[in-house]
């Protein structure tokens, strides 16, 4: 148990793999997905600012807050020194601010305002500031669900219309799902010294409880739920570009 790996993605520590360890990818691809459905929705869409976007995106979210919560607690048990991590928060964070800045001054100012509670949010959220107010599972739900939706939709539409609500809410319980599955998979993976016990059914089988039985269903719905959410956000896309 305690030789587990720390996540289902993870690859074996040390060099290279550490960083895409440190990407979390389908969970990065996932939320970065809700970048492309909220561009694709909107009534204006622009290819160019949905590029921008999820690039910002992608910085602060799948670097930026990533590195944040490694620095912090060391959940993915990576190799990368403390320093570096700092070096890839603070530049991807300030990288993703610039691009919002840049976005906003040529499409809405307005945006602004997302930019700045986008940049709280993925430091406090991660750091647990305000002790830990900002963080857990509402908050991860509004931050890493609705907010990439409502932000990719106003840069392309410089309004927020019902549409954008409802593809916000949807992403959000989605969000929701995500911790539901991935909370307890995480504690059996990073946390959890044994596990025994055994299912007994009607019909005479017996079936033991171990550590791969508990993670096994969550993680394969994680991966299902992961791929179909970035094939619909692919769908809306090529729905706007062909």
């Amino acid at each position: 148990m305690n030789e587990a790996r720390p996540a289902f993605y993870a690859l074996a520590p040390g060099g290279w793999r550490d960083y895409v360890t440190l990407l979390h990818p389908p969970y990065t691809l996932w939320h970065l997905s809700y970048v492309a459905i909220g561009a694709a929705i909107a009534p204006r869409f622009d290819a160019g600012v949905m590029g921008l976007t999820l690039l910002a995106f992608f910085l602060a979210m799948g670097i930026g807050a990533h590195a944040l919560d490694e620095v912090a607690g060391r959940p993915l048990r990576t190799r990368i020194s403390s320093r570096a991590l700092v070096v890839l928060a603070v530049t991807s964070i300030a990288a993703a601010a610039a691009i919002g800045i840049a976005v906003a001054v040529r499409r809405d100012l307005w945006l602004l305002a997302f930019v700045a509670a986008g940049s709280v949010l993925v430091v406090a959220y991660n750091l647990e500031l305000f002790g830990g107010r900002l963080h857990g599972d509402l908050w991860f739900a509004l931050g890493w669900g609705a907010f990439p939706v409502l932000t990719a939709y106003f840069a392309c539409a410089s309004e927020i219309r019902v549409e954008a609500v409802a593809a916000a809410a949807s992403a959000a319980l989605l969000s929701h799902a995500q911790r539901v599955l991935s909370t307890p998979v995480r504690d059996v993976r990073r946390r959890v010294a044994a596990v025994s016990g055994r299912i007994e059914w009607q019909d005479g089988r017996i079936e033991p409880i171990d550590a791969d039985s508990l993670k096994r269903i969550p993680e394969q719905a994680l991966q299902i739920l992961s791929a179909a959410v970035a094939l619909l956000a692919l769908a809306l896309v090529l729905m706007r570009v062909t």
